[in-house]
């Protein structure tokens, strides 16, 4: 039998509750760098809108879109490793 490289899985969870507490931080976990930066940049930016009122609206949609995207690029990613 051949020596495979290991397998590093991601685990959804962690994910989740990195972006729960930093915007993007979860996407960054998994790997997603610029995704990560993309979130956190577009969190500052509905963050500042809040003085335009637009940003009581945006700011907590992008949070909680941050947090599920983590969690679904993470299980994605899994069944990618498990298929190969």
């Amino acid at each position: 039998m051949a020596d495979q490289a290991p397998k590093f899985y991601k685990n959804p969870t962690i994910a989740t509750v990195l972006s729960f507490f930093v915007m993007g931080l979860g996407q960054i976990y998994n790997g997603q760098i610029g995704k990560g930066v993309l979130f956190i940049v577009l969190y500052i930016i509905s963050w500042v809108l809040i003085y335009a009122v637009v940003g009581f609206v945006t700011t907590p949609i992008l949070w909680i879109w941050g947090m599920v995207d983590a969690n679904k690029s993470a299980q994605k990613i899994n069944e990618r490793i498990a298929a190969s």
